[in-house]
């Protein structure tokens, strides 16, 4: 579950660095600038619902803070 998980991370960060070259090439094509900001939002989404069905089913538990 920790290598999913760290992988669409790894695609988030992907997907914003994408968009950043975009944004910051110059050129004025912001098709690709709003497609990669999509792919992200849609990856940190799959990534939430992911968690909450891995929680849901078992695949990981929740724990308290290490202070208390």
């Amino acid at each position: 579950m920790k290598f999913i998980v760290i992988l669409v991370l790894g695609a988030v960060v992907a997907s914003l660095g994408v968009a950043l070259y975009h944004l910051s090439s110059g050129k004025a094509d912001s098709s690709k600038l709003v497609r990669s900001l999509t792919v992200r939002i849609a990856l940190s989404v799959a990534l939430f619902v992911l968690l909450m069905l891995a929680w849901r089913l078992g695949y990981i538990h929740p724990h308290g803070l290490a202070g208390q």
